[in-house]
């Protein structure tokens, strides 16, 4: 028997219902709104009264209207056909909507339920397995999606019977299971999961032992993030978050990636929509659309479906991770999702913290960020979800609640400047102010020592080290003019922005320097360095910058030639034959 309710008061979306039975904090429940049924959330209850979220617009509705309570959080359908697709925070498909908006009530099915998939089996009968064990398997575009044992399933279970290789339909009887009082369970290719649950069904979760390589040399030289990582871009408007988050979409290790648009501006969402499916895979040479699912919800969409996009999001990913992938996972941006808190927490009324936003507010990021990570699962394969969100902090700053709260969940931290973006230095990632803590794990360091150099963690903390010193140098030259500081000031500065240039400097739209692989950033910063720890001797600061300039101008022309090809090793050439006329 379903409890139910009426509405007794009306704060924008926020609905106050008189209930008459149990609910739950975050039960989906549907307000009857002269026949057409809108789909709420309980955010609060208090007493025999539920405060529902309402995740469409209230217009029309008036107290006495009727709710129904349905039992459920808000589910995550999951299954073959989720990959080329684009869903709001709900899972409505928008491919399959008519016109441009949905209209108040209706809600498109998320999955093609008479496509047809060519299904091969895994399990056989007589074999005992659990929830998230592999079935069988379909092909999803190029890539093996599995077919599973429902997350829901607890306990062990026996397969009575599979079906054979063939065609079928995702809710076609796939297997037949029996626990252990003999009582059957159905499976079908699909499943659901409520998205603010973390999805189980894994041995172990390690901690992350090897890093995720983006191409983006900012990130994988001095700042990597590691597989199963977490990181965050916060930085102004207008400073390349979207653009480094495509840049990593495209050349990021993983086979699935999703993007969730949680409360972005139409006009960025609709770049998402228009660039996404035109972008090519380097690592497959295909569309990258068809290894990608986009969630997306725009700022004017209620406040309730901007916060469930980035849980739909991850369950999706979590539900790939269980099949054995390296997933990724971009947020775009969480600065609006934690803003959606903020007015739900407003609208109830509850003690605000900093800048009025709710008092958890860490803890709501740090639960979410934990549901990232590197799982092992039953059968000895490993998956992973990699989750690097962007935050839009008012005026760029950084000081601000949303990027604190995060920098303490996060660990990676991609901080993008203002002037460095003014400079058209990008990516406009500075590399003072960011870091990666995964430099500090003694596994990280290891897999790097192995992948890359014995010495490069040495190598990282050296230019970093260079980079800091010329900043600081650079200050003192602006106070005290080019001739009130040592020549020895000059050179450091020009040695920094020798990594700068060479290093940190990156054009996203050339067909080579777009993407680095990590032999190549070895060999120019190894070359960048041994630059760096030369002796040199100039009779003015002019004579310096000079050569500098030269030497720059040189190495960026190999940021732009094949690796060690004819031209590169030209350029090569000249780079040693000006450092020996030294």
């Amino acid at each position: 028997m379903k409890t139910t309710g009426i509405v007794t008061g009306i704060t924008s979306n926020l609905v106050t219902v008189q209930v008459n039975g149990p609910v739950a904090q975050n039960e989906i429940c549907y307000i009857d709104l002269a026949g057409t049924n809108l789909m709420a959330e309980v955010i609060k209850v208090t007493g025999d009264k539920a405060f529902v979220q309402v995740y469409e617009s209230t217009r029309g509705m008036k107290k006495g209207d009727k709710v129904v309570f349905e039992g459920f959080m808000l589910e995550a359908t999951l299954g073959p056909g989720l990959l080329s697709s684009s869903y709001d925070g709900l899972q409505n498909n928008l491919e399959t909507m008519e016109g441009v908006f949905l209209k108040r009530g209706e809600y498109t099915a998320p999955l093609d339920d008479e496509k047809l998939w060519d299904f091969t089996p895994i399990a056989k009968v007589g074999d005992q397995v659990c929830a998230s064990d592999w079935l069988g398997e379909v092909k999803e575009g190029w890539l093996p999606h599995k077919i599973m044992v429902p997350f829901a399933f607890e306990g062990e279970y026996v397969v009575k019977s599979i079906v054979e290789a063939g065609q079928y339909k995702i809710n076609d009887t796939i297997a037949i299971l029996t626990d252990e009082n003999n009582e059957e369970k159905v499976v079908t290719m699909v499943q659901k999961w409520p998205v603010k649950v973390s999805v189980g069904g894994y041995v172990e979760k390690p901690r992350p032992s090897k890093i995720m390589e983006t191409g983006v040399r900012c990130i994988d030289t001095l700042n990597p993030i590691a597989e199963g990582g977490t990181g965050f871009i916060p930085g102004p408007f207008g400073c390349g978050k979207t653009v480094l988050q495509h840049a990593i979409a495209q050349q990021g290790d993983a086979e699935i990636i999703v993007m969730a648009a949680c409360g972005e501006r139409a006009n960025e969402v609709v770049e998402i929509f228009k660039e996404f499916p035109e972008l090519v895979d380097p690592h497959t040479g295909r569309k990258l659309m068809e290894r990608t699912t986009i969630i997306c919800n725009t700022s004017n969409m209620p406040v309730a479906a901007r916060e469930a996009s980035v849980y739909t999001a991850m369950t999706i990913c979590e539900y790939y991770r269980q099949m054995g992938m390296k997933v990724l996972l971009l947020a775009d941006s969480t600065s609006r999702w934690a803003q959606a808190l903020r007015e739900m927490s407003n609208r109830m009324e509850e003690l605000p913290g900093a800048d009025a936003f709710p008092v958890d507010l860490s803890a709501i990021i740090s639960n979410f960020y934990a549901r990232a990570g590197v799982v092992k699962l039953r059968n000895g394969s490993t998956g992973s979800v990699t989750f690097i969100g962007t935050v839009s902090p008012a005026g760029g700053n950084l000081k601000e609640p949303v990027t604190e709260s995060t920098k303490k969940a996060a660990r990676c931290f991609y901080a993008l400047a203002q002037a460095r973006a003014d400079k058209k230095r990008y990516p406009a990632v500075d590399p003072v102010d960011s870091y990666s803590k995964y430099l500090e794990y003694p596994e990280i360091v290891e897999y790097l020592q192995n992948r890359v150099d014995k010495d490069w963690v040495n190598k990282v903390n050296r230019a970093k080290t260079i980079i800091r010193r010329g900043k600081e140098v650079y200050e003192q030259i602006n106070i005290l003019g080019d001739d009130g500081v040592p020549i020895s000031y000059h050179e450091m500065y020009w040695k920094s922005e020798l990594i700068d240039f060479v290093i940190l400097q990156q054009d996203a739209f050339d067909p080579i320097d777009s993407v680095t692989p990590m032999d190549r950033q070895e060999f120019m910063l190894s070359l960048v360095l041994n630059i760096c720890d030369k002796s040199f001797t100039f009779e003015t600061f002019e004579d310096c910058s000079a050569k500098f300039k030269e030497i720059i101008n040189i190495m960026r022309q190999m940021n732009y030639s094949e690796f060690k090809s004819e031209q590169f090793n030209k350029y090569f050439e000249q780079v040693n034959k000006i450092l020996s006329d030294e």
